[in-house]
């Protein structure tokens, strides 16, 4: 397989057969892999990384498959990048060790103590900011919840981790940079305004427009739309909180991200067409896309299996990474002159 069937002016990322993978990795390519685990499990040694997903949007539009490998082919032109992995109490480290030209990309596995440590702390970690750096949290196909658990893979011993990050650390050219992009469709709505009494993973306590209540309460009474996440308005960018679970008989409402005790949050207003508002929200003119992924929440709550969105292929995953951990956005890389 050639780099021209592989790498198209447009985005790095393709669909393959494992065989074409385990071919990429030992002509020396530089790839970041999402896979199956059972895919990932037989891929050699070399200069990669990885994270377990089954749903891809891909070259022939959105697609589940335990069949396939959706390799990213990075750019190598300053020397092969540094693969490390990290353990939980290393993560703050992350950006310390980036490059002073270049960018980082970072795996980490869904439902980790290295996941919940990244989603709270990252804000806080030294150079974070100061250094772009991109990923993903990898995941299982839903049929498996309860069964199996997301891993993460570095080549340099092609082994599953349950815990812990890998990193690719990239050095560009001193005449290309790389810059973060981030599609968010979500704006918040004009409801009420929602503050909780703790920081977390879950919420019990709530200030709903300053009048105290149970948030598992409220989102029954009022019929909330789950589907639909709660946004953060932080000076103008839009962060999203989705919603895992409401347990009411516990009280309690589980998130894929931490919400926190400082925030004011509202839910989403609904879209009502994803495709048509990612392809008006989508950039008209970007450099090469170098890394890609879109949220599995939107891949479901849109029905994007079978359907085409132009350039931005990538794993659809349990949660993006653009500096800070994010829910129901879109992620990508580009590499500018």
């Amino acid at each position: 397989m050639s780099d021209a069937t592989l790498v198209s002016p447009a985005n790095a990322g393709k669909l393959v057969s494992l065989e074409e993978a385990a071919a990429l990795i030992r002509s020396g390519k530089v790839l970041s892999i999402a896979a199956d685990a059972a895919l990932l499990e037989q891929l050699p040694p070399g200069n990669w990384i990885g994270g377990t997903i089954p749903y891809f949007m891909a070259q022939d539009g959105g697609e589940t498959t335990r069949e396939k490998v959706f390799v990213t082919q990075i750019d190598a032109a300053a020397g092969t990048p540094t693969i490390r992995y990290y353990d939980t109490a290393e993560l703050s480290r992350v950006c310390v060790d980036a490059p002073e030209s270049g960018f980082s990309l970072i795996i980490l596995p869904a439902f980790s103590e290295s996941h919940s440590h990244f989603a709270r702390d990252a804000p806080s970690f030294p150079d974070m900011y100061m250094k772009p750096l991109a990923g993903w949290i990898a995941g299982i196909h839903l049929d498996d919840l309860g069964n199996d658990k997301p891993l993460v893979f570095s080549g340099n011993d092609a082994k599953g981790h349950e815990e812990g990050a890998v990193v690719m650390h990239v050095t560009l050219p001193p005449e290309r940079i790389a810059q973060i992009g981030i599609i968010n469709l979500f704006k918040q709505g004009t409801g009420d305004k929602i503050r909780f009494t703790t920081s977390g993973f879950s919420a019990e306590g709530c200030l709903i427009n300053g009048k105290p209540t149970n948030f598992a309460e409220y989102v029954k009474a009022n019929q909330l739309d789950t589907r639909l996440p709660l946004v953060a308005d932080y000076c103008g960018a839009m962060i999203n909180v989705s919603i895992k679970e409401v347990d009411e008989q516990a009280g309690r409402v589980d998130f894929y991200a931490p919400v926190f005790d400082d925030v004011e949050y509202r839910i989403a207003a609904p879209v009502t067409d994803y495709v048509e508002a990612f392809r008006s929200a989508a950039p008209q003119q970007c450099g090469q896309i170098a890394f890609c992924c879109n949220c599995i929440l939107n891949y479901l709550y849109s029905e994007l299996e079978g359907k085409r969105v132009e350039r931005m292929f990538g794993p659809m995953t349990f949660g993006e990474v653009a500096y800070q951990l994010l829910n129901q956005t879109l992620v990508y890389v580009t590499i500018e002159d």
